[in-house]
């Protein structure tokens, strides 16, 4: 992990060399010139994740007015633009527009480099995800492994009381049974933006340190307080692609570790023998439940080969785009991937069979709950509403809790069920736990 300091005029504070970004009104009594002093305040110290959008220069704004000393932080998770689609965010363009929003806010910012960790914990599980067939979220770990733990160690070595972030989310603090304190991760008040299934792996003592200031605002309004205080990143479109990386051409991102392979796309039958959804209004005993919750069985000779690909773990379930096939009568979907074999197995249309499943299983090992003192005990069940990826609208279904795992079974089937992703769970607006899908 390293630090690198921007701006010129440098002050030692607790240890680390800042780079000091002044306020524009000195402390009653302050000796020190008035372009440049630090602004000492016995107030919570905050740590702020500046990205160089504006939604973490708005949320740097509300904790200035709510009398926090803030600290801007840019974090340098990756340097490759190789990999980068051009104009698409690229990291040295965002670290300047995260400058530009300290100077203007007044507040202290520096660069953290985060490059070796984010590689390890975030770049590394993605290439291995990818070559054992199955679709990770980077974004979840990012949050996870990252923002809310590296740099959260990092912002605490600065005596920080608190990390902030800009996601549309909200943190209330509540008390469980025993009264002990409890932190509720709660959906961002707008519904377009809500970003609380990107921090659906986030531990009670990570809430414990976060907060989500502008959470309780809307897009337009953060847009409208950033033009109003006249944030130079007023403007500035949404960032997109991987965690703190950008807009990347995945199929290059990925070949940096794993090699092409030619090999058989298989078109698949829309039959409902083939593919039945289980009855689950049979019991729902822990064995029916484990084998409802298998992947349906592909082969090749279930199918006719209607082209060739190039690496089977370059691709997964639901994806359209990409395979080169056309001349079908409806798109071709992958509805599912062989590693092994190096088979791609498609399907005609977005209601194949192949891409739906109603129930999933989640491993042991693989469960968390951000609500522990609510986690279920082995053998009992509860309704909530879930999600199976980021913007996809809350779905009914009843989890129940067994040895063998967590099993999600739905009301509607699902469309593009993919192992890997993260299955999110809410009461309500609070997320209450979550798992990977396998």
């Amino acid at each position: 992990m390293t630090l690198f300091v921007s701006k010129v005029a440098n002050y030692k504070y607790n240890h680390v060399i800042f780079s000091s970004i002044c306020r524009s009104r000195p402390l009653k009594g302050n000796s020190c010139p008035p372009k440049y002093y630090f602004c000492i305040e016995m107030s919570k110290r905050v740590v702020i994740g500046l990205s160089g959008g504006v939604d973490s220069s708005v949320a740097a704004h509300l904790l200035l007015q709510q009398g926090y000393e803030v600290v801007g932080i840019f974090m340098r998770n990756w340097h490759d633009e190789s990999v980068t689609i051009n104009n698409e965010c690229p990291w040295i363009d965002d670290s300047n527009d995260a400058i530009l929003a300290a100077e203007h806010l007044g507040i202290p910012f520096q660069v953290l480099d985060l490059s070796a960790e984010y590689k390890k914990r975030i770049v590394d599980y993605m290439f291995s995800e990818y070559e054992s067939g199955r679709t990770p979220n980077p974004d979840v770990l990012c949050n996870r492994e990252i923002k809310f733990d590296i740099f959260l160690t990092a912002a605490l070595n600065l005596k920080a009381d608190y990390v902030a972030t800009g996601h549309y989310c909200q943190r209330q603090e509540t008390s469980d049974a025993q009264g002990n304190p409890v932190f509720r991760l709660i959906a961002g008040a707008d519904t377009n933006k809500d970003q609380s299934y990107f921090l659906c792996q986030l531990s009670q003592a990570q809430l414990a340190k976060a907060l989500f200031p502008i959470g309780h605002l809307t897009k337009p309004q953060v847009r409208a307080i950033a033009d109003e205080i006249g944030l130079p990143n007023a403007a500035k479109k949404d960032s997109q692609g991987l965690c703190f990386i950008g807009k990347v051409k995945l199929p290059t991102f990925l070949q940096q570790q794993l090699e092409p392979k030619k090999g058989k796309v298989i078109e698949l039958p829309a039959s409902t023998e083939l593919f039945p959804l289980p009855d689950t209004s049979m019991p729902r005993t822990e064995e029916n439940l484990l084998e409802w919750s298998k992947p349906y069985v592909m082969s090749p000779s279930l199918g006719k080969v209607v082209g060739e690909h190039t690496g089977a773990h370059f691709y997964t379930i639901g994806q359209r785009r990409g395979l080169g096939v056309g001349g079908k009568a409806e798109p071709l979907f992958i509805v599912g991937t062989d590693v092994h074999l190096n088979v791609v197995y498609t399907g005609q249309g977005e209601h194949h069979p192949a891409l739906y499943r109603n129930v999933i299983r989640i491993a042991p090992h693989e469960v968390h709950w951000v609500r522990t003192d609510l986690a279920l005990k082995m053998g009992e069940s509860k309704v909530f509403d879930v999600r199976i990826r980021y913007r996809q609208a809350l779905t009914k279904a009843q989890l129940f809790a067994f040895e063998s795992g967590h099993y999600l079974v739905f009301d509607e089937a699902q469309r593009g069920v993919a192992a890997g992703q993260f299955a999110a769970w809410y009461d309500g607006e609070e997320l209450i736990g979550s798992g990977v899908i396998q």
